[in-house]
């Protein structure tokens, strides 16, 4: 798969990762800057690295389930994984602009 591909696929799984949402704050887990990074591999495989705003998360695994799902729809996706990390911890500040203002943080 070329680089111009692997780019289209990635962006893709931003737009889709923009629009899964955590249900009990109403902002995006990419706005919210739970992504961590996103891996497209020459065969199509993904691999999401994320985290939670808090370990003891209840609704950690519908989370990732979602991701997970959701990534793997994305045309040009042949496998999708996700890898759920606490190091770093996540906090505030690495919402992006969107997500403060959208909660009154700014």
């Amino acid at each position: 798969m070329d680089t111009e591909k692997i780019l289209a696929i990635q962006k893709d799984i931003v737009r889709v990762l923009r629009n899964i949402y955590d249900p009990e704050i109403p902002v995006s887990v990419y706005e919210l800057g739970l992504i961590y990074e996103v891996k497209v591999g020459d065969e199509g495989k993904v691999d999401v690295t994320m985290t939670l705003t808090a370990p003891n998360c209840p609704i950690a695994d519908d989370i990732v389930r979602s991701v997970k799902e959701q990534v793997a729809e994305v045309p040009g996706v042949t496998e999708s994984n996700v890898t759920l990390t606490f190091e770093p911890p996540w906090d505030k500040d690495m919402m992006s602009e969107e997500a403060k203002l959208q909660l009154g943080l700014l």
